[in-house]
């Protein structure tokens, strides 16, 4: 995402979002009052999640110019052509099989996808989407109508995982937006779980962290004093769910984060969690529930143990900018004609400048049952799982 760094002068919502919001704020508070302290995370599952009023379960927009951040798909379409050039060589080893993708957003990824994946000769038997909210649901086909129509029929989508399947699943920005849980280490070196009560507002209160899967996650960190940081739990289920269904095949994400040792760094001691409103990044994350998009940064070296632990092989771990290099965006930039050539050139400094999501975005592949005679695109000429 992209959201800008200046100071905010923020948009009003118009009555009908505020409105929304304020059902939504009821919402949490009844919850916070049925138990009189809710986690973050459980928050952070409501603020985005409940349906009708959350962030991705509402009707407001979210991505592109007039949303909330730019993703990379909204940015050029050279970006699903990299991503198809990774997914090609799998489905042609599978007699085509299938792609998933989790979180379509607009559509935008999966239209690019399945053109470039039709010009290479190697389209998938179906495309599934899995995505939580109706709206997006209904933009995304209203975008494969306009942009690939004779492909429509291809695609389908799913209010629940298959229990078995074999091909390409992909997911772009998706792992930043599973619910975080908030821990803080004080200056004698307890561990706090940090979560929500309800005192005329929203505010922070600590407790001491139970027992219990977070605890054991929290204290294998071995953070330093006085520190903040985000822990995802549900992302080790996130990914136990997703090695469970794939028999054969390869799971490809593409975010921001960093690795462990990057992530947990003793600077970085308030954590990554932030707010997305109207292209502004907020530090409040009781900004207009429903409204603001909430987000954490990626934890790669989590995302490996959990996937290593599911026996899925990795198959690689660079940046974005690596990734699309490698996967040919150089080549498909050149090839454009001149009158789309600058607004391309321009597009593709965002994807791959270190100042802008080249470095902070990465891309991370793993397989099961899966013998390819190379390594896949993208991760060809560059791998940085060491960091892991």
């Amino acid at each position: 995402m992209l959201p800008s760094q200046d100071k905010p002068q923020l948009p009003l919502p118009a009555p009908d979002a505020r409105a929304a919001s304020e059902a939504l704020t009821d919402a949490i508070r009844a919850e916070i009052a049925a138990h009189g302290w809710i986690s973050f995370a459980d928050y952070m599952r409501m603020a985005l999640y409940t349906p009708g009023l959350g962030y991705y379960a509402g009707g407001a927009a979210k991505f592109g110019q007039g949303g909330d951040f730019v993703t990379a798909p909204e940015l050029s379409p050279l970006f699903g052509a990299c991503v198809a050039a990774t997914l090609a060589p799998v489905l042609q080893a599978l007699d085509r099989g299938e792609v998933l993708e989790f979180g379509a957003g607009t559509g935008q990824l999966a239209a690019q996808v399945l053109a470039e994946l039709e010009r290479l000769d190697c389209l998938p038997r179906r495309y599934l989407i899995v995505d939580v909210s109706a709206e997006l649901a209904a933009r995304q086909r209203a975008t494969l109508a306009a942009l690939v129509p004779h492909l429509l029929d291809r695609v389908q989508w799913l209010d629940r995982l298959p229990q078995r399947f074999a091909g390409c699943i992909l997911g772009n920005e998706v792992l930043d937006a599973i619910p975080c849980d908030l821990v803080y280490r004080d200056s004698a070196g307890a561990l706090f779980e940090r979560g929500v009560v309800w005192k005329d507002g929203f505010h922070w209160e600590d407790r001491l962290l139970a027992p219990g899967p977070l605890l054991s996650l929290a204290s294998a960190l071995e953070l330093p004093p006085d520190y903040l940081t985000e822990i995802q739990p549900q992302m080790h289920g996130f990914v136990h769910s997703v090695a469970d269904m794939l028999e054969r095949g390869i799971a490809l994400f593409v975010d921001y984060g960093f690795p462990a040792s990057e992530y947990y760094h003793a600077q970085r001691n308030r954590g990554t969690l932030m707010a997305h409103y109207r292209h502004h990044s907020l530090n409040d994350p009781f900004f207009l529930p429903g409204l603001s998009d909430l987000t954490c940064h990626v934890d790669f070296s989590a995302v490996y143990s959990a996937a290593d632990a599911c026996g899925l092989q990795l198959e690689g771990y660079v940046s974005q900018a690596q990734y699309l290099l490698d996967a040919g965006l150089p080549e498909r930039l050149a090839a454009l004609p001149q009158a789309q050539y600058l607004s391309a050139a321009s597009a593709t400094h965002k994807l791959t400048s270190p100042a802008e999501m080249g470095e902070l975005f990465k891309a991370i592949a793993f397989s099961r049952n899966l013998a390819l005679p190379s390594l896949l695109p993208g991760f060809r000429a560059a791998d940085d799982s060491y960091r892991l």
